[in-house]
């Protein structure tokens, strides 16, 4: 007799936690809005040698955070200021930022890509937005031209650059920016093989409705009636929606990264679906969805360069509770919640301790008379 569905998951996931080629690629985003956070070069050395996190954004090019992470292999995505892009639209002024912010890192720290600003269609400054497209330029000639090619350029971007979401098949850019700014972007992106980098949050879309639906949790799903799809978790459906729009433009070939996507623990008295396990929820299956090769519905077998927001917990944040209550991990650095990142025993502690459970209470009991 086959055995029941749960044990085979159990099962599953010790093995996954066993087997060295099992690791996770997942990235995270290291804020330091916060008083009470650890030294960068220990939470460097925790990242490399305790967790299978491969990779981090920062949100500036703070040169302590940058020389922390020297000689650890992981992955290091920084941010020039919105304040910059004026400057780095000109080649001289990308020239001076190359030299000052990557060229006494690189290759020691492995910059991986630059991000070129934060969301810029959202703040609605039409002089950063105007200048955009061409500091991205600039700033990847600058990068060419001091020898270091690998490092791609981007700028990342919420959801709002799209007029229509829902279904994914309605989606495109808002119009005026998809024909003047988004497609000399994208045309960008794929001349030089960097990827269009996309903040979907399925907690900012959520109602109590919807809610197992932006947990990945089941639930009857959402129907698109033109494709013929029907999305079970929302995550999927944003991402389609980012495709979708880009493809009306002619460039559903170029690579999509999500910069930013989580869920908080702790938000507004009676808020409901945020709690320590509705966060453990939504980025334990997050991390499962992104590294199970499967893509979405529209972008089979893709996959995409993810990073969870965030890393911390930021105490200093602004704003509603929610907003300083994201992160994976506290300041001694012992995790929130665990959804398998560390490489220490905790996962499978806690994968055997599920075992040992069901085998008491879950599994039928067989009396055997003699």
């Amino acid at each position: 007799m086959a055995p029941p569905p749960a044990l085979r998951l159990l099962a599953l996931t010790l093995a996954l936690l066993l087997s060295p080629a099992a690791s996770l690629s997942i990235g995270v985003n290291y804020g330091t809005l916060a008083d009470n956070l650890p030294p960068p070069t220990q939470v460097a050395a925790f990242l490399k040698e305790r967790t299978f996190i491969d990779r981090v954004k920062l949100f500036d090019s703070n040169p302590d955070l940058i020389r922390a992470f020297a000689g650890t292999g992981i992955s290091v995505m920084i941010t020039a200021p919105n304040g910059d892009i004026p400057s780095l639209a000109k080649l001289p002024g990308a020239q001076a930022w190359v030299a000052a912010h990557v060229a006494p890192f690189y290759p020691a720290t492995n910059i991986s890509l630059i991000a070129v600003g934060n969301e810029i269609m959202a703040t609605g400054d039409r002089f950063l937005i105007a200048h955009l497209v061409p500091a991205m330029r600039s700033l990847s000639a600058a990068l060419v031209q001091a020898g270091f090619p690998k490092i791609r350029v981007s700028t990342p971007h919420s959801l709002g650059i799209l007029s229509a979401s829902e279904p994914p098949s309605s989606s495109r850019f808002r119009r005026g920016y998809d024909r003047a700014v988004f497609a000399p972007m994208l045309d960008f992106h794929r001349k030089t093989k960097s990827p269009f980098v996309v903040n979907p949050y399925p907690y900012f879309g959520y109602n109590p409705r919807t809610l197992n639906y932006a947990l990945f949790k089941p639930n009857r799903g959402v129907f698109d009636p033109v494709t013929k799809i029907n999305y079970t978790n929302m995550f999927d459906a944003q991402l389609d929606a980012v495709y979708t729009a880009m493809k009306k433009l002619g460039y559903g070939d170029v690579e999509i990264a999500v910069g930013e996507t989580g869920w908080p623990t702790a938000a507004e008295p009676g808020q409901a679906g945020v709690s320590v396990e509705d966060a453990a929820t939504f980025n334990g299956n997050l991390i499962r969805n992104v590294n199970s090769g499967e893509g979405t519905p529209l972008m089979p077998h893709r996959m995409f360069e993810t990073y969870i927001f965030a890393l911390f917990n930021e105490n200093l944040k602004p704003g509603p509770i929610a907003e300083r209550n994201w992160g994976l991990f506290r300041p001694d650095l012992t995790p929130v919640y665990n959804v398998g990142l560390m490489k220490t025993p905790l996962g499978v502690s806690a994968c055997l301790s599920g075992i040992d459970h069901y085998l008491r209470f879950s599994m039928p009991r067989v009396v055997v008379f003699s």
